[in-house]
């Protein structure tokens, strides 16, 4: 695994995360939601007798505790990628890779932030990234 794929494992975990938050809202929308009744006769002999809303419900927990297990995983990652960063002597480069990979900001963001332009920028991130020593064990997701 190249430093770049490591760094931004933790952006894509995040997007996952906001991506099953956003599912459990539709649940919840759905739970909470009256269906009309439906007067077409059907024949089932194994036939489920829960409500509708009951089926939503069990899939928000089960969404939360993935959710939940998802949020330890990230903080874990972020955790070692803060060390990785850490070890990185220069500090513009440090800072680059925070903005980039903690904070998720974009090339004009951190530009903003360092006071630099888009190109000094992303030269500070190349070779930010040829000083990054991967950790022994890796977090990955």
């Amino acid at each position: 695994m190249k430093a770049k794929e490591y760094l931004h494992q933790a952006y894509r975990l995040d997007q996952r995360i906001n991506s099953d938050i956003e599912e459990i809202e539709r649940l919840r929308a759905m739970a909470t939601s009256v269906s009309s009744p439906n007067w077409d006769e059907k024949v089932s002999h194994s036939r489920n007798t829960n409500a509708p809303f009951v089926r939503c419900l069990e899939r928000i927990m089960d969404l939360e505790n993935k959710i939940n297990a998802e949020v330890d995983r990230l903080v874990n990652l972020k955790e070692q990628v803060r060390e990785v960063i850490e070890k990185v002597s220069n500090t513009d480069e440090q800072m680059v890779l925070r903005y980039r990979y903690i904070h998720n900001l974009t090339w004009e963001q951190i530009g903003d932030e360092l006071n630099a332009d888009k190109s000094t920028v992303r030269r500070w991130h190349g070779n930010a990234l040829n000083h990054v020593v991967l950790p022994e064990k890796p977090i990955t997701i």
